[in-house]
């Protein structure tokens, strides 16, 4: 039905024109898949445990392998959803048609509370829909829900190991140039620690496909005040790559 606001047109046909489950064949795959955010962590990460290429998904900016490794014993896919909500819903869907299931995503996000700190993890109960992919899988909402069961097994991992975290909303926008203080207060006040571009669409596509599907969020760069200060954010090493594994961890308990 025509609506003032194109965005706001959900259909909630189960079929699209372009439809992933009629363009890709399944194969096999693990159900288990993290997302990883942090390329540099990725390679690695192949090289050491000799990782197995199941497939080359292609799209303009290039191939994003979906790839294959073993964690102690038990098989688990890897994937790079490059940036941005559409790029990475794309992804997501291609896993899921290839034969992923149950997806633990990890990253890095902007902090709005100065006092978490860099490389404090916050764990997203929730995303507000502040980017245009959700609206195409989920009728208009505030917000969009991670799975349950995804949180459960990130907590359970987390307090395992004896990892500090934050469970908290996030703020999912598609303009980080459009971060004001005015729209930074807004989500502050609803309730959002951190900002980043892909958690909605991810939520959103997995509550479409009937997927598991939650995210671990490191603290990086801070628009709690009106100077935006990056912190370095994205040199810390050890952090993401213990994000990796404590985020493949968590997959495989599901």
């Amino acid at each position: 039905m025509r609506q003032t606001y194109p965005i706001l047109e959900f259909d909630p046909a189960p079929e699209a024109i372009i439809e992933p489950g009629r363009l890709i064949q399944p194969i096999d795959t693990p159900d288990h898949c993290v997302i990883c955010f942090f390329r540099e962590v990725l390679d690695k990460v192949c090289e050491a445990k000799q990782a197995q290429t199941l497939a080359q998904m292609k799209w303009e900016n290039g191939i994003h392998a979906l790839c294959e490794i073993e964690v102690e014993g038990k098989r688990l896919a890897i994937l790079h959803p490059g940036v941005g909500a559409p790029l990475a819903a794309g992804l997501l869907e291609e896993a899921i048609a290839h034969g992923c299931k149950k997806f633990i995503a990890c990253g890095g996000c902007g902090v709005l509370d100065g006092q978490i700190t860099v490389g404090h993890l916050v764990v997203p109960t929730a995303a507000i829909r502040d980017e245009g992919v959700s609206y195409h899988y989920l009728p208009p909402s505030r917000e969009v829900s991670a799975s349950p069961q995804g949180l459960a097994a990130i907590e359970k991992v987390l307090q395992a190991h004896c990892v500090d975290y934050l469970l908290a909303k996030t703020w999912t926008t598609d303009a980080p140039y459009r971060e004001t203080q005015a729209k930074v207060q807004l989500r502050k006040d609803e309730g959002c620690l951190t900002v980043e571009m892909e958690a909605a669409a991810f939520f959103a596509v997995a509550q479409f496909r009937g997927v598991t599907f939650a995210q671990i969020l490191y603290g990086g760069d801070d628009l709690s005040s009106a100077e935006w200060d990056h912190r370095g954010w994205d040199k810390q090493a050890s952090v993401r790559e213990k994000l990796f594994w404590l985020a493949a961890e968590a997959c495989l308990t599901l």
